[in-house]
């Protein structure tokens, strides 16, 4: 999978060089780029915001620089079947588990950091003229810029690339993968600072094991996100 990364603030993204991202990128798995939004101004203090039209508080991230961005990102070959850019925002639609999977079938993902009051509308009316463009929230909060939301999505998706996590089966037990939240883990010592571990894990019936993750599951999701069972 091929991520570029449009920011104002490449130096952020220096954690995508640690843990299971940077070792799926030094596999060669996940091929991500991060470009400074501020190489594609022409004036001397690399300016890219200005005040918005129609008033009100804040700055608008300018349309030059950002569509010379992309017109280098996205290159000469780009359509919307094999590249698409994400645009966090707090109007957009919920990232879910749903979506960082269909995500993860992507070829080509360019994430759009935005910074002040976002970016030029046109910016992203035009972008849609050439790629697929979807417009994604993290979370019903505002942050002061797209970057955390961005490093938050491609760690989600890019975790579901093919051989970016060592044991596949893992993936598949996690919370949100069957609509319903993950069921609590244990270790050793069986025993710690008088708390135990459930009997039932320590007995070596699987039937039994299974049965009780999944009550576990429903219960766990009953109690703190009611709104899934629905």
């Amino acid at each position: 999978m091929r991520i570029d990364i449009v920011s104002i603030f490449p130096e952020f993204f220096g954690v995508l060089d640690i843990s299971l991202m940077g070792k799926a990128r030094r596999q060669g798995l996940l091929d991500v780029a991060v470009h400074d939004l501020r190489d594609f101004t022409h004036d001397r203090h690399r300016t890219v915001d200005d005040t918005p039209y129609g008033g009100g508080a804040g700055m608008v991230m300018r349309p030059e620089p950002w569509g010379e961005a992309l017109d280098h990102v996205f290159g000469d070959a780009a359509t919307p079947e094999n590249t698409t850019m994400i645009v966090p925002s707090p109007a957009g639609t919920p990232f879910t588990q749903a979506v960082a999977r269909e995500l993860a079938l992507e070829p080509h993902l360019v994430f759009t950091c935005g910074r002040y009051e976002g970016i030029d509308q046109r910016v992203v009316d035009h972008a849609a003229s050439r790629v697929t463009v979807r417009e994604i929230s993290l979370g019903d909060y505002v942050l002061n810029g797209g970057e955390v939301a961005v490093t938050a999505m491609i760690e989600a998706i890019g975790r579901l690339v093919p051989g970016v996590v060592g044991n596949p089966a893992s993936l598949s037990e996690e919370s949100h993968e069957d609509g319903l939240l993950e069921y609590p883990s244990y270790t050793k010592p069986a025993t710690w600072r008088g708390l135990d571990v459930p009997p039932v894990l320590l007995g070596g019936n699987h039937g039994a094991i299974s049965a009780w993750r999944h009550e576990q599951q429903i219960e766990r999701t009953r109690r703190v996100r009611p709104d899934l069972l629905d």
